[in-house]
């Protein structure tokens, strides 16, 4: 191991930074190795019968080599959690531990894949290159809006599922917490008036899913108000939300939009202030899912809200992609489809909310480590891909 620098501004010996020393994968060997003959199957000669039956049938990769069970977590570190533009070096230890829950969660071989930073046509160039390697693409903290156009360009170009997480995973889970918080405070879906603040990925991604399920009205709010046709200034991923959500057609602040409101999900880092709370329908539902920050501390927002939950492990209803992201992959690598639908990925909400019948302002999601999750998922996927 390369010695550490001479200045360090942390402290190598707390258990965060050990526990990542060396990194958090590595690579074995599914078959042994023992003896010349062994090394004669596994290498040359013996591999060359199976290059050969590959380049006859390109199919048979699926079942001769680990393409079928591995997937590419790609980065270029442009949006990396809370802490932004940090690159493709810092972004490794994320990818690394993306990979980790992969394969803990669902069995899935992830690779990382971080990238150096570049326009929207070498992205998806350099991904479809290394594409033949891999059974899916997983995108993780890539920069809006060029991640919607990098995971839309990807999907058309290549025959393997391509997931943006940050988009879906987050949109997934959120919908099946509100699937069940709504059955708490005992409103319909339908009925509901939900305020999106944030119009990046996740915003994007939560009010697109919510709209689909059939929630009566999504109002979604950026730095600037709501987003709404009138304005001058929206970016094309705004202009078309706009012409799907806010029904009503309120414009604004947040301030506006949380008048009689019955949820709020927060993805967008800022803070929304009590007496905008104040505005929000009895038996309100807050989701404030920054992360280390939430929009709304949980302790204020359990006083305007009868269902508080979070990005975050230390208070209850924790909204984690991890409860998707591994069945999504499990059950489309299992399936063998060339992309995950909408159609899936409500089932998945459906399936994760499923697993608390008996929900409560405390509980609406299932534990991250509840070990029914993945299957769950996964055959969610599988049923609709067998239609």
């Amino acid at each position: 191991m390369s010695a550490l620098p001479v200045n360090l501004s942390f402290d190598p010996h707390a258990p965060v930074f050990r526990v990542h020393e060396g990194g958090k994968l590595a690579v074995h060997a599914t078959s042994r190795l023992e003896d010349a003959a062994d090394l004669s199957l596994l290498y040359t000669p013996g591999v060359a019968e199976i290059s050969r039956a590959i380049a006859a049938d390109p199919v048979l990769a699926d079942h001769y080599t680990s393409r079928r069970n591995t997937i590419a977590v790609v980065s270029d570190g442009t949006a990396v959690l809370g802490l932004g533009d940090v690159g493709p070096l810092a972004a490794m230890p994320v990818m690394e531990g993306k990979a980790v829950l992969f394969k803990h969660f669902a069995g899935v071989d992830a690779v990382p894949v971080c990238m150096e930073t570049g326009t929207v046509d070498e992205i998806v160039e350099a991904v479809a290159r290394i594409a033949p390697t891999y059974g899916g693409i997983n995108l993780e903290d890539i920069s809006a809006p060029r991640c919607f156009e990098i995971e839309e360009r990807l999907k058309a170009r290549l025959g393997i599922p391509v997931f943006h997480d940050d988009q879906h995973g987050t949109a997934i889970v959120a919908l099946a917490a509100l699937v069940n918080a709504a059955r708490v405070v005992e409103k319909d879906l339908k009925a509901l008036t939900v305020v999106v603040s944030g119009a990046g990925a996740a915003g994007v991604a939560v009010a697109r899913i919510l709209l689909l399920a059939g929630v009566g009205d999504v109002i979604v709010v950026d730095s600037r108000g709501i987003v709404e046709p009138s304005r001058a200034d929206l970016v094309p991923h705004k202009q078309a939300l706009a012409q799907v959500t806010n029904r009503h057609d309120r414009t604004g602040r947040i301030c506006d939009a949380l008048q009689a409101a019955d949820v709020l999900i927060g993805v967008s880092g800022g803070t929304i202030v009590e007496r905008d709370l104040l505005r929000m329908a009895p038996r309100a539902i807050i989701f404030a899912l920054a992360n280390p920050d939430p929009e709304v501390h949980p302790d204020v927002a359990h006083r305007f809200a009868e269902v508080v939950a979070t990005g975050r492990s230390d208070f209850p209803n924790q909204i984690n992609n991890v409860l998707a992201f591994p069945g999504i992959f499990r059950g489309a690598l299992d399936a063998g489809v060339g992309q995950i639908t909408e159609e899936m990925k409500l089932a998945a909400a459906h399936a994760i909310a499923a697993l608390v019948p008996d929900p409560t302002p405390d509980l609406v999601v299932p534990s991250v480590f509840d070990e029914r999750v993945a299957p769950a998922v996964a055959a969610a996927v599988r049923r609709l891909a067998a239609h």
